[in-house]
């Protein structure tokens, strides 16, 4: 007999309750579901708007009444959901099956919500195949919950099944289907879905700029937003940072000029989220004064809008800049984060300041070990060797051998063109690579180095010291 919740949904169960569930979910799949007599009678404060204790739990709650209908079970099964409850959720709709309790389809769509938000694809094929067969996949609300389930966790076959399946798609299940479209890369048939849509809102309008620009179709994301303005549709505030991140990838200043002059016509004063978008977007631009300017009459700013700033000055050659804008950060009350790092060093490796950079890469070290990420040890790798402190790169490199998280053949590629532009003397060269080929396993990475090596020193008059150094 096939199964209607699956061993991930029923592992949510108490063990003390396993058993009676199975018994109750096997024979509820022979016999037809029915309400309690005293349906829509039970405890009216369910279906108000009464907050659950989060000391609460679903089985708890269960238990206190005798008289469950599908719509009081349907509205603690949302509450739950609401307060981002989601596996109690689904031990509530496990509950409700093995009582007897025919869910309806907003029973069925606020669990199979919450498997997405779970991450549990296996719940949520379990939950549309009990949906299929009381016959209630075909109806929006489950559909929709079917494919944004499909979309986020599975394949886009099952996504465009779940889609064809639901009878009479709405605006919601239009924009799923287009952002599962966006997020596989399938590019055309997001835009040929989204002409045909028979009613598009501001959500979807967003779903496909959005989707566009996160993708680095910049101009197809800012062409979409112009038009968008040109059909009436008045955009919100997370329509504008998706339109301000794809005109400042194209460098078009002017465009986003005009973004934020739109910006303060629909929005008036527009909160953090669009400021720090604005401040990054004028930053990668070439305008720090506008960046800064932006940034100054912002009332509630915050750690984001720091470093918004000082990845700008690290994007336009201004370490000075970055590393007083860092310090200043400090005396506003924000505590440095990973990004906030990683702009700093990015901005000392512009400079070549390799002191500055090498203290701050340690005070971040000792403060917060976990803070620092692969990136921030390539950025130190790539910094040293501009410089050419070799001894100190060496040494630097055994640390990240121990991190073991650094793809060290990209970045020992890196430090290899300038080590040829400073000019080393051979007796480091062979000591750098003999080096590296004992320490790092990236023997691909190392046969193009050597290549690069070679055919450089070719053009060399030193050809038979070349010749020497590769046999080694």
């Amino acid at each position: 007999m096939r199964r209607i919740i699956g061993r991930a949904t029923l592992a949510l169960l108490s063990p003390s309750r396993f058993k009676q569930f199975n018994v109750a979910v096997r024979s509820n799949s022979r016999k037809r579901f029915v309400d309690p007599p005293e349906a829509y009678s039970t405890d009216a404060s369910l279906r108000g708007g009464a907050e659950i204790d989060k000391s609460s739990h679903a089985h708890e709650l269960f238990d206190e009444l005798s008289n469950w209908d599908v719509v009081s079970a349907s509205a603690l099964l949302g509450r739950f959901a609401r307060s981002h409850r989601h596996d109690e959720a689904i031990h509530l709709f496990s509950r409700v099956l093995a009582s007897n309790i025919r869910p309806n389809e907003f029973t069925f769509g606020t669990a199979i919500h919450s498997s997405t938000m779970l991450g549990d694809v296996r719940v949520g094929k379990q939950l549309h195949a009990c949906a299929m067969k009381m016959g209630l996949h075909s109806i929006v609300f489950v559909g929709s919950a079917v494919l944004d389930a499909y979309a986020k966790l599975s394949t886009l076959d099952e996504a465009r099944r779940a889609f064809e399946d639901t009878r009479e798609p709405n605006v919601v299940s239009y924009t799923t289907m287009i952002s599962g479209y966006l997020k596989m890369g399938s590019f055309d048939d997001a835009i040929a879905l989204f002409e045909n849509m028979p009613e598009k809102n501001v959500v979807s309008w967003n779903a496909v700029i959005c989707g566009h620009s996160q993708a680095g179709h910049s101009e197809e994301a800012v062409n979409l937003f112009i038009r968008m303005l040109r059909e009436g549709f008045m955009p919100n505030e997370s329509t504008f940072p998706c339109a301000l991140t794809a005109s400042a990838n194209i460098a078009a200043l002017g465009i986003g000029r005009s973004f934020h002059g739109f910006a303060i016509k629909c929005l008036g004063k527009f909160g953090v989220f669009v400021a720090n978008s604005l401040i990054s977007c004028y930053a990668k631009c070439g305008s720090m004064e506008d960046s800064l300017l932006v940034f100054d009459k912002l009332a509630e700013k915050n750690r984001v809008s720091c470093n918004a700033v000082i990845c700008g000055f690290a994007q336009n050659g201004e370490a000075k800049e970055a590393i007083n804008f860092f310090e200043t950060m400090r005396t506003m009350g924000f505590e440095p984060s990973s990004v906030s790092y990683l702009g700093l060093l990015w901005a000392c490796n512009h400079a070549g300041l390799v002191d500055e950079g090498y203290s701050y890469f340690n005070k971040g070290r000792l403060e917060n070990p976990t803070m620092l990420k692969p990136e921030h040890y390539a950025c130190m790798v790539d910094l040293l060797s501009r410089c050419g402190r070799f001894k100190k790169q060496k040494s630097f490199l055994k640390i990240c051998l121990l991190i073991q998280e650094l793809d060290f053949g990209r970045h020992c590629l890196e430090a290899a063109k300038f080590i040829l532009i400073l000019n080393w003397g051979n007796w480091q060269l062979k000591e750098f690579w003999l080096w590296i080929l004992k320490t790092v396993e990236e023997w691909g990475w190392m046969i193009c180095l050597g290549a690069s090596y070679y055919r450089r020193r070719l053009q060399s008059a030193d050809r038979c010291e070349v010749g020497n150094w590769t046999k080694a």
